[in-house]
This record gives C-alpha cells, structure tokens and sequence, in this order.
C-alpha cells in the first residue's frame, strides 16, 4: 500500500508516531480545528469591537458590498442576516448610534435608502483582522499553483459535502435523530469521521 488514506490506516495504528504520511481523517481533523479556530477568532473580534455576532456580520455584509461597489438596502441585509425588517431596523439604529452604520438616501430611488459603514468602522476592521488577513494571504501565497489548485478543489468538495445536510421535521415517536450530520465529539465540534485518533496515534479529540 503506497499511501496512507483510509481510516483505519491514518488511525496510527499501522504505523510509529514518526510516520510522517497524513491519511484523510487527519486532514478532516485539521480542517476540524481550522473551524474552531475561526469560531474562536469571530468571538474575540466580536468582545473587541463590542458587537453581538449578528452586528458583526451585518458590518461585514455592508463592507463587502461597498468593496464590490453595490448598494445594500435595509431589505436586502435583512434578507441576507435571515431575520425580520423589524429586527433589521432596530439593528441599523443600534450600529448607527455606535458609529459603525449611516443611512443615506438611494442615489436613484428616492423612496429607499442604503446602508453604508463609516470610515471608523472600516478603518477598526481593518486594525482588528488586518494582521490574521495577511498571514492568511502569506501561507496561501506560499503554495504553487498545483497545490493551489489541489487545496481549491478540497474545499470545494467540503462545501458541497456540507450542503447535503437536510434539515429534518421533529419526530414525536423519539424514533431516531431528526437531522443528518457530522457526528460532534461532545463539545459542539465535529469529530472527523467519528475516529479518536489523527497522526501518529494521538489519541483524543483535538483543537475543539
């Protein structure tokens, strides 16, 4: 066998702690403790701007639409947050009066207006995740493109893996689960194909 790729083999029981071959639940693992990493990174940016999750992503929608020069209404970021227009405006008040958010009136539809950031909020986005953005720019620009390409086309196929989950109506019999997903280790993170090792036999859950 001339590469290490099933479960039973990336366990680390076929081979010593000093292999240095990775099988596909150790790379599972590590994509496994990248997400929780991200999960961590989004709460400490949230406690540092004083934002609740919801603010910060509606800041980001914003950014993102200023960069990609569109204009987003309250309609479309309460569309795209996935909560009511109420909430929407309650949510534009309270950034507004922080100073993150303005409303300025629709350059062609006066009955509407648009939600745009401040040059503050920019400018504290940019000092909070300016240094992680870099060095995730650094390590990608270190790869060739083949592997470049390799790492795309993974990821791709982990989303789509991703979007095959269905979401199920409750079953009152208590019959069965009612959701279909990733096995979690139980602390909300998913354990990577359910198996208790990664590389090199190290045993337990890790990066969770």
């Amino acid at each position: 066998m001339s590469s290490r790729t099933s479960g039973s083999d990336s366990s680390g029981y076929w081979y010593g702690p000093d292999d240095a071959r990775i099988g596909s639940v150790d790379v599972l693992n590590l994509l496994r403790r990248y997400r929780a990493a991200d999960q961590e990174m989004r709460r400490r940016t949230r406690d540092s701007m004083g934002m609740g999750e919801t603010d910060l992503l509606a800041l980001r929608y914003v950014l993102r639409a200023e960069r990609e020069g569109e204009m987003l209404t309250p309609g479309v970021l309460a569309k795209l947050l996935g909560i009511s227009t109420a909430s929407t405006t309650v949510l534009i008040d309270r950034l507004a009066r922080s100073g993150h958010l303005v409303r300025r009136p629709h350059p062609s539809d006066r009955r509407s207006l648009v939600v745009g950031s401040t040059t503050g909020s920019d400018a504290e986005v940019r000092a909070t995740l300016g240094r992680m953005h870099q060095a995730m720019i650094e390590v990608a620009d270190g790869l060739a493109p083949d592997e470049l390409a390799v790492v795309a086309r993974f990821l791709a196929g982990m989303i789509e893996a991703m979007e095959l989950v269905e979401t199920h109506a409750h079953d009152p019999a208590g019959e069965g689960p009612t959701t279909d997903g990733p096995a979690t280790d139980g602390s909300g993170h998913d354990d990577a194909a359910g198996h208790p090792s990664g590389a090199g036999g190290e045993s337990g859950p890790t990066g969770g």
